[in-house]
């Protein structure tokens, strides 16, 4: 990859859009935050630009696709299938959210029914044509579709991942035609056709919204523009597997991109937790963490046993999308989320969020009560040091809303603020809870690694919660996210349905992988990529069942493959039956394409004087009113030791320490507390 002058992460968020920038040549890091746009979100991001002259290599999180697919303001969509399997879309599973609710409504479909449109072909389980194609039908929908105003059409046919010729010939008249399509055959070559289907439409709805705003923004960016001659940009995507990708495949596969952000954040928490837990005489030793990621709008977790774990079956708003993504659990709780009381008299907290417009009743552009609300009441983010002064918060403003909010409760502000506080943290344990307790893990093995901007204040008394012993926070917590984004190789995930039995010969299975080695090969060496020099990693894996069962498992493909989905078997079910016939379901391939990450410094230790970053005593609400001491996190040095109570402030986020809480500065600057846990009292 070309050396720039600056490399730069971006991640959008509901409320604030970070940067982290490094400069290679002098191996500075600096990071920043500008409010959301979300009008356009790329204002934001251009601003944040605006200062850095030179060529610029930037990787960039969105939420472009994500809020398209929530919020079904994706582009006008079409679907054409094999005659009969219109309604694939309609009919989904079995399985329903809400077991008991006999009045719940699945979400509606990405394409009306009027466009789901059905073409003559057929082909069998065992990809033989038994019904050719006409190819006539395909063009007399297309003054339809034409005149119904459709932009993309998503082809999905039957058993098509055996046999795409029919696919291909329906895509390339489409295309000619002049619209965007999507075949099943190119984003999602495997078995289980609603979840194929699904995911095809998803990317028909969203990769016109992300060519869109790539487009404009590529053009933004480019040399000339407004005059800007002296600047010039390479812009890639963070896609939801934990990798980056070129504009021009995130521009087709919008669909990669659906939690790009988050995914940016899981990557940066394992990284500077290998950096921070890992001991130096053991650098291989795994890391177990669980990540907590806080922002203004929402809070996302995800667990770490060694590695990122990843997900084939995810759901984003009830949809499934079936392409590699990292596993990340998402609640509607972050700073902005909104508290209000409900028709019963009950307080509630989110999912609804204030965002950047008009943002927390502090902000000074509305009313509304929020997290960050209850927290300035409580005194615990000290409004006079917030976002370094460069936000000027309004404290009344957060009083008067938490009053207001108080007098439905007939309570106190204070005391509505505590409330406040109480419900969103029971709403983030949950979280938490879903992909740890509940997926057979014990939080106390685990380390919590804290970051969004809002994380700080919440984020030991959660530990807490779950008996978790240890917190990390690193000195990028507010923006790691964007830092991830730079610490993220190029990765491309590639999958194929073969069904084969679980004793197939090694050869077998290694000419079946030939093809999708070769294309992970020639799509990372078009993005400038060489295997020669190391630079590229092929990881091949196999998604195995015992005969008879309706879901795999995924395991890496080595001579004990079979050995090793019995042990995977074990661990995730409880049992296994070595004498049982196996199945090899599906063949994967990951193709990494390596990037230096922006390196951070390891410092000697300071005076462990940590009194040198004393800035005041404040008064704060913990479980009663007390003054607290007020550190500047920035002037603090590794070896330093600080006892709660505590506040640790930095310019973009703020760290609460509890009674007995202990905090201890390592030498990447890190706070890693050791949580006092619950009393049994």
């Amino acid at each position: 990859m070309n050396l720039a002058s600056y490399r730069v992460g971006i991640d959008i968020g509901g409320t604030f859009t970070d940067f982290v920038v490094y400069e290679p040549a002098s191996g500075r890091l600096t990071t920043y935050k500008l409010p959301s746009t979300p009008d356009d979100p790329a204002r934001a991001v251009l601003a944040g630009l605006a200062s850095l002259s030179g060529q610029r290599q930037i990787v960039h999180g969105s939420t472009i696709a994500t809020n398209a697919l929530l919020e079904h303001k994706g582009a006008r969509s079409a679907l054409i299938t094999t005659r009969g399997f219109r309604d694939v879309l309609q009919i989904g599973r079995q399985q329903r959210p809400a077991l008991y609710d006999l009045m719940a409504d699945p979400p509606a479909p990405l394409v009306d029914r009027a466009l789901r449109l059905e073409v003559d072909e057929r082909v069998t389980a065992d990809g033989l044509v038994e019904i050719a194609l006409n190819p006539t039908q395909v063009d007399a929908y297309i003054p339809l579709l034409q005149q119904m105003g459709v932009i993309s059409v998503a082809v999905s046919l039957l058993f098509s991942f055996l046999h795409p010729q029919h696919e291909q010939l329906i895509a390339d008249r489409l295309r000619r035609a002049g619209f965007f399509v999507s075949a099943s055959h190119e984003i999602l070559p495997a078995f289980r056709e609603f979840e194929r289907t699904s995911t095809t439409v998803a990317n028909a709805y969203l990769s016109p919204i992300m060519n869109r705003y790539i487009a404009n923004l590529e053009q933004a960016l480019s040399p000339g523009h407004t005059g800007l001659t002296e600047r010039s940009s390479e812009l890639r995507i963070m896609q939801s597997n934990g990798g980056s990708i070129s504009t021009t495949e995130a521009r087709r596969n919008g669909v990669r991109c659906v939690v790009s952000g988050p995914a940016g954040g899981v990557v940066g928490a394992l990284r500077v937790a290998r950096l921070a837990l890992q001991q130096e005489s053991s650098v291989n030793q795994p890391v177990n963490i669980i990540t907590f990621d806080m922002g203004g709008t929402s809070t996302d977790v995800s667990l770490c046993d060694g590695d990122i774990r990843t997900t084939s079956e995810a759901d984003i708003g009830g949809y499934p999308i079936h392409i590699p993504i990292i596993d990340i659990h998402t609640v509607g709780a972050g700073g902005g989320s909104i508290a209000s009381v409900d028709a019963g008299g009950a307080l509630r907290v989110g999912p609804q969020s204030a965002g950047a417009e008009p943002g927390p009743a502090c902000y000074g552009h509305g009313d509304l009560a929020t997290v960050t609300d209850a927290n300035i009441v409580l005194g615990r983010p000290p409004a006079r040091y917030f976002m370094g002064g460069r936000i000027h918060i309004n404290e009344s403003r957060s009083f008067h809303a938490m009053s207001v909010l108080g007098q439905a409760l007939n309570i106190d502000a204070r005391a509505a603020a505590r409330g406040v506080i109480d419900i969103a943290n029971i709403h983030m344990e949950h979280a938490l809870r879903v992909i740890s307790v509940e997926r057979g893990h014990d939080p106390r093995d685990f380390t919590l690694v804290s970051f969004g901007g809002a994380g700080g204040l919440h984020a030991v008394e959660l530990a807490r919660r779950l008996s978790i012993r240890q917190v990390l926070i690193s000195p990028l917590a507010a923006t790691l996210s964007a830092f991830g984004m730079l610490s993220a190789d190029a990765v491309k995930d590639y999958v194929q349905t073969v069904m084969l039995p679980g004793d197939t010969p090694e050869q077998t299975l290694n000419e079946r992988f030939r093809p999708l080695l070769q294309q992970g090969l020639a799509d990372l060496a078009a993005e400038g990529f060489d295997r020669v020099s190391g630079e590229i990693d092929l990881e091949l894996s196999l998604d195995m069942r015992y005969q008879g069962q309706s879901y795999e498992l995924s395991v890496p493909y080595s001579q004990e493959y079979r050995t090793a989905f019995h042990r995977a078997h074990e661990g995730a079910y409880g049992y296994s039956r070595s004498d049982a016939p196996v199945e090899i379901v599906n063949l994967r391939v990951r193709a990494i394409g390596h990037l230096e990450p922006p390196p951070l410094e390891k410092l000697p230790d300071g005076d462990l004087n940590p009194a040198r970053a004393l800035l005041e005593y404040n008064r704060i609400v913990l479980r009663l009113e007390e003054p607290v001491p007020f550190y500047r996190a920035e002037l603090l040095q590794p070896g330093d030791v600080i006892a709660g109570p505590a506040i640790v402030i930095r310019d973009d986020t703020t760290i609460l320490l509890d009674h007995a809480d202990q905090a201890y500065v390592d030498r990447y600057m890190n706070l890693l507390v050791r949580v006092e846990p619950l009393s049994d009292s």
